[in-house]
């Protein structure tokens, strides 16, 4: 056996012995890929088989060692009795979402044109209340469906593969900013694209103002509104103040979710360390060896 060969044997060794155990998983947190499914379609074996073959097919991934969540009718009803009054039963959701972190990017979005409602613009709204700016989300249904119920599971799936937890004020104001904007889209001509626009523009000017009085964040909203010439009556404006006095009063918790998501993200490059090995090795065995 020659010197070479004996060298890349021993490197091997090394590197398997130091470097397995980052690339472990414990199923908690250290999955970059997790997936929520609406209890409706995970009882549904045909519905289920659909959403995975989407989320892999759009995802580009795989779901084999994906973690998985299931989003009740209880769990829904807990956000939306609070904000909307609406209650729904175990048959009635469909929404399921797919989170992949696996890469260090800004937030990226796709929804299923099954989707009716909710647009990718609003869940980027919403997510970036949240503290959530990073990652690549999808949303799907087997039917067609709203997607206002969606939120709460991109936000679980986001907890799944973090490991950390949202703080509740901050889900509720997310999913508070998702229900206003879906009302004020159905109280007007405004497509969903331009609520959503016309919120991200008072949210910042309000975040740049540094305050969550009511009557200034009416104003600023006004403001912008008028400049854009959109048309828009004075309860939904109130409506809309309210959700960002919310979200601007947790600003606070959603930046630290905010770190803790970039945390995790860039511990991925750790675990990456041991696939980076194997592909020098493999190319060293590659050169060495001789080739049949």
């Amino acid at each position: 056996m020659s010197g070479k060969l004996i060298g890349i044997i021993i490197l091997i060794i090394i590197a398997v012995g130091l470097f397995v155990p980052l690339g472990s998983s414990s199923g908690n947190g250290n999955n970059s890929i997790a997936v929520t499914y609406g209890e409706t379609t995970y009882n549904n074996p045909e519905y289920k088989q659909m959403v995975d073959e989407y989320f892999e097919g759009n995802g580009h991934v795989s779901l084999k060692d994906a973690d998985e969540k299931i989003i009740t009718s209880n769990d829904v009803n807990r956000i939306s009795s609070g904000i909307s009054q609406r209650t729904y039963n175990s048959n009635q959701i469909f929404s399921c979402a797919m989170v992949d972190l696996s890469g260090n990017n800004n937030i990226k979005i796709d929804v299923d044109p099954k989707i009716t409602t909710v647009t990718p613009s609003m869940y980027k709204s919403a997510l970036d209340s949240a503290g959530i700016k990073k990652g690549h989300v999808i949303v799907t249904s087997p039917i067609t469906a709203t997607g206002e119920s969606a939120l709460a599971g991109i936000m679980k799936a986001y907890e799944t593969a973090t490991g950390q937890l949202i703080p509740e004020e901050v889900k509720n104001a997310a999913n508070n900013e998702i229900y206003t904007q879906s009302e004020v889209v159905n109280n007007t001509n405004l497509s969903a694209d331009d609520v959503a626009n016309l919120v991200d523009e008072a949210k910042d000017e309000v975040e740049k103002e540094n305050t969550t009085d009511k009557q200034t964040i009416i104003n600023i909203v006004n403001n912008i509104a008028s400049n854009n010439n959109i048309q828009i009556s004075g309860d939904d404006i109130n409506n809309i103040a309210d959700s960002i006095q919310q979200t601007q009063s947790v600003q606070d918790k959603a930046n630290q979710y905010q770190n803790q998501v970039s945390d995790y993200i860039n511990s991925e490059d750790a675990q990456n360390i041991f696939d980076m090995i194997w592909r020098t090795i493999q190319s060293l065995l590659d050169k060495y060896l001789p080739q049949k």
